[in-house]
């Protein structure tokens, strides 16, 4: 799992990137004291920075050459400014790219892969391949495959599924499925949600992991992993 460092001062972007970001399988860090990003960036030994020109203390420009003075580490600004000047700044202080506010998650994330592919020479695939109960999850190709089969997922059953893993044996409100479904530009209601775990579930039953989703009246739904949530 690639490691994230985030240096974004607002809380709500924060939060919301983190959330998504973790979704693709990525470790998504951020900083405590604003004062102190070196120490904070030395103790996460992240793989890629995030991070945003205007910040408390020092500003972006400031921490990109502080951490370009240690570390080849791919940088990528995220910024509401739109001056052609702060765009060039961030390249020669040493930014790799720059993704102006408001911004379309999937170009971020395809920023992302592009960058962690071509510094660390690995493919997108690995990104979108996950580990569950002893089947192997494919993101990209809405697949879920054991050694002996393999079965096929709709978009919205293997993003259902996605949401239920990165918080295995924890509960994942039916609010918090249906928001993500919305924010992802999934568009679904409480009686579809109904359906497509439904669904999924019934079609996990034909690789013998149905019943590793499991249902919480009135809470919503769990992921098991190895142990069962009691």
């Amino acid at each position: 799992m690639f490691k994230l460092l985030l240096i974004e001062d607002d809380v709500t972007l924060f939060n919301e990137l983190k959330e998504r970001l973790e979704q693709w399988s990525y470790d998504v860090y951020g900083i405590r004291d604003f004062s102190n990003v070196m120490q904070e960036f030395s103790e996460v030994k992240p793989d890629l920075v995030i991070m945003d020109i205007q910040l408390p203390k020092y500003d972006g420009f400031h921490w990109c050459r502080m951490i370009r003075s240690h570390s080849k580490i791919p940088i990528i600004f995220l910024s509401s400014r739109d001056h052609p000047s702060d765009m060039v700044m961030s390249m020669q202080f040493g930014a790799d790219d720059f993704v102006q506010k408001p911004f379309h998650f999937d170009v971020l994330v395809a920023k992302i892969q592009a960058l962690l592919r071509r510094v660390y020479n690995y493919s997108v695939e690995q990104v979108n391949l996950l580990s569950w109960q002893g089947a192997t999850i494919d993101y990209e190709k809405n697949k879920v495959s054991t050694e002996s089969t393999a079965i096929d997922l709709t978009k919205n059953e293997i993003f259902i599924l996605k949401c239920l893993i990165h918080k295995k044996n924890t509960i994942v409100s039916r609010d918090e499925l249906i928001n993500s479904l919305w924010e992802d530009k999934r568009f679904i209601s409480d009686n579809t949600l109904t359906v497509n775990v439904n669904r999924l579930r019934k079609k996990l039953d034909e690789i013998g992991l149905g019943t590793f989703i499991e249902t919480k009246v009135g809470q919503g739904y769990v992921a098991i992993e190895e142990e069962r949530y009691d």
